[in-house]
């Protein structure tokens, strides 16, 4: 059984969508999240502009809908111009630590999906003893379980 580091693994890889970016790839949209992030501002303005609007006309010297129009439309327009760069730049910082948790996730994949594939190879060798299959086979199901390390020294 050979154990390979992670970074030599090339040919077992996770592919999502059926298109591949540097081996795989990977499910996070930059462009999606940023728009989300637009959106979801326009509405928080627009439910500022018309609670802004609302209180301004309750006021007995504006009963008309122009001024209280202009005043949530401003409120609006200001919300939007306050908010709008914390929530991109947020986002952005969240997109890009998804795609390394993915990345992550991806490799650890692949490398699990190239070890047991060794494993089985191994299991069907009829040149390997019982006793070596066995251990090998509990040594990779405990590190999956977290109980022990999958890389063992040369005995």
């Amino acid at each position: 059984m050979t154990i390979q580091p992670i970074g030599a693994i090339s040919k077992n890889v996770v592919n999502f969508n059926g298109q591949k970016k540097n081996g795989y790839e990977n499910p996070i949209n930059r462009s999606t999240e940023r728009n989300l992030a637009i959106l979801g501002t326009a509405g928080l303005a627009s439910l500022v502009g018309v609670a802004a609007g609302g209180l301004t006309s309750c006021f007995p010297q504006f009963k008309g809908w122009k001024i209280p129009t202009i005043v949530g439309g401003c409120a609006a327009l200001f919300t939007m111009v306050l908010a709008l760069p914390s929530r991109l730049y947020n986002t952005k910082v969240n997109a890009f630590a998804k795609e390394k948790e993915m990345d992550v996730f991806s490799r650890q994949k692949a490398a699990q999906a190239n070890i047991y594939g060794d494993i089985n190879n191994e299991i069907k060798d009829e040149e390997v003893s019982l006793d070596d299959k066995v251990r090998h086979y509990s040594t990779v199901k405990m590190a999956d379980n977290g109980r022990g390390v999958m890389v063992q020294g040369a005995s």
